[in-house]
């Protein structure tokens, strides 16, 4: 394959990254990317931005909303491959946040798997019972699973 130029077209950044190019221009509308334009009007795209796309799609599969991915591309450089460094800081921000999801996402399997696999299908002795709606006044969601306790009795 040869070598790719400095800059790249929205049409080579979206072969690269397999992401279609209207993505692409949502994310620079977004902040997430950006570039520049030639006397044209067309966009180009600096090469290190193909690493930035690659972290934006890994940052979206672990969940991550597109504020919190903007806010950690705003620490990286823009016309320059990250290095380790800059890569290290930006995980160790994060540690938290997804201990934190994976907390969550472990309570909401261990209170599905115990409220489908009780057995007693009925809504009239199900521990998660919300008679009168009394969760509404913790907040929107489904208050249970997301961690609220029912009242007792």
């Amino acid at each position: 394959m040869p070598a790719l130029p400095v800059d790249l077209t929205i049409g080579e950044l979206a072969r690269r990254s397999a992401v279609a190019t209207s993505a692409l221009r949502f994310y620079e509308s977004r902040g997430l990317i950006a570039s520049e334009r030639t006397a044209g009007g067309q966009r180009r795209y600096a090469r290190p931005t193909l690493r930035r796309v690659a972290f934006i799609q890994a940052a979206q599969r672990v969940g991550l909303s597109l504020d919190e991915i903007a806010t950690a591309l705003h620490t990286l450089p823009d016309r320059r491959t990250p290095t380790k460094a800059d890569w290290a800081l930006l995980s160790r921000s994060w540690r938290a946040l997804l201990r934190s999801r994976i907390d969550e996402l472990e309570t909401l399997q261990t209170r599905l798997t115990s409220c489908i696999g009780c057995g007693c299908l009925s809504l009239k002795t199900c521990g998660l019972l919300n008679a009168g709606d009394r969760a509404a006044e913790r907040g929107s969601g489904a208050r249970y699973l997301l961690g609220d306790m029912p009242e007792d009795g």
